[in-house]
């Protein structure tokens, strides 16, 4: 499979916004309770300081969206969202995607990417962050409510980039 990570397009946002709806619609992972239309996606997407697809064999099936975390003096720590689309998932793409995110985070001037809200029953995204040398901040009780009611605990990560 060839795989490809490069800056959204405008013609991209149709699956980029069926990917990220998927992934609010499943309830376990984004913060987001509604899917978004196509223009409010745009308008997602366009506002990050950075969006990429990644492209499997010519079909969008993954993105992230890399923006600050705070603003003014701690404007240097980055934030992301990763999302991969259901068909794909357990084929490495979100570990190429989170390594892409790195790399343009460090390129952008970030010095460090922060994870605030990763679900601790998100075992994959756990065991990918702990594997590519992300830091455990500490964990929220409770700080996440799943679709189905059931709060569940959320983990900080961080990773320096420089």
């Amino acid at each position: 499979m060839n795989i490809t990570i490069r800056e959204f397009l405008p013609e991209d946002l149709p699956a980029m916004t069926a990917i990220w709806n998927q992934v609010v619609e499943e309830g376990n992972a984004f913060p987001q309770e509604n899917p978004m239309t196509l223009k409010e996606a745009g308008d997602f997407f366009s506002s990050q300081s950075f969006t990429a697809v990644a492209e499997a064999d010519g079909c969008v099936e993954g993105l992230y969206i890399l923006h600050p975390n705070n603003v003014g003096r701690c404007g240097h720590l980055s934030n992301a969202s990763f999302a991969v689309s259901r068909n794909m998932r357990g084929h490495h793409l979100g570990e190429q995607l989170v390594c892409h995110c790195l790399e343009k985070a460090a390129s952008l001037g970030f010095r460090v990417l922060q994870f605030n809200a990763v679900v601790s029953g998100n075992t994959g995204a756990v065991r990918l962050y702990e594997k590519l040398g992300f830091t455990r901040l500490g964990t929220v009780p409770g700080g996440f409510r799943s679709k189905d009611g059931v709060y569940e605990d959320i983990i900080l990560f961080y990773h320096s980039l420089t």
